[in-house]
């Protein structure tokens, strides 16, 4: 049995997870997680039915994306993950989809604002769009340039990166993550969501605002915040 073997049964669920919650298609998405203890990553095969996908079939990789352990390809959007994981380490978990709200967002090039409190229960301000890759960006090392824009714009604008765990690549898609590959498919949930109730608030009213910022704060902080008081006291 493989030493990674409960690493690729827990990566296995999320990519399957993924299609469970309506945000995959096809073979549209991929999820992986990181072991910074061995410096390897776990990634689903590229181009793999989720139906079919196995646990055998999770590859892993090193943080150059050379395959240690796998007979499949790894997933084409390794070098986007490997960017956001060796960039932000706090990042434990990296998901990529094609949703709809979420893709819609990216391809009109919009930030997704805090219109409400279930944007600000899980994303502290708007959920920001990059800018456009370059002609040589996409030529040149498209996975790796998709990972490090959404790198300069977090840097660049100073978002912390697990207030805000998602980014919309412009004219692409959307990108999530969390402390480990299960969180980053819920952030990846609620991102559709509040992507769909942001684009249902500007068809009742063309002229919405945000909520408010001691509304947003409100919300954000009693769940994450150092005095959060949202849901029970894990055990210790």
């Amino acid at each position: 049995m493989s030493k990674y073997q409960a690493l690729k049964e827990k990566v296995l669920r999320a990519n399957k997870d993924l299609v469970s919650a309506g945000l995959v298609i096809l073979t549209w998405g991929n999820a992986s997680e990181i072991d910074r203890e061995n410096g390897v990553v776990a990634i689903k095969p590229s181009g793999v039915a989720y139906d079919k996908m196995q646990a055998s079939d999770i590859v892993i990789t090193d943080l150059d994306g050379v395959v240690i352990e796998g007979t499949l390809n790894p997933s084409s959007d390794l070098m986007s993950h490997l960017a956001l994981y060796k960039a932000f380490p706090e990042i434990g978990g990296v998901v990529h989809t094609h949703s709809t709200y979420a893709t819609a967002a990216a391809q009109a090039g919009n930030d997704i604002p805090c219109y409400g409190t279930t944007h600000a229960d899980t994303f502290y301000g708007a959920i920001p769009v990059t800018r456009a890759l370059s002609q040589n960006e996409v030529e040149r090392d498209y996975e790796l340039n998709s990972g490090l824009v959404i790198v300069e714009h977090f840097n660049k604008n100073n978002i912390d990166v697990m207030s805000c765990p998602a980014a919309l690549i412009k004219n692409h898609g959307p990108f999530t993550w969390g402390k480990d590959s299960l969180k980053a498919v819920e952030n990846s949930i609620v991102l559709e969501e509040v992507a769909k109730m942001a684009a249902l608030t500007l068809r009742f009213n063309k002229d919405a605002q945000e909520a408010p910022k001691y509304l947003q704060d409100k919300h954000y902080y009693r769940k994450h915040g150092a005095n959060a008081y949202y849901g029970q006291k894990e055990n210790k």
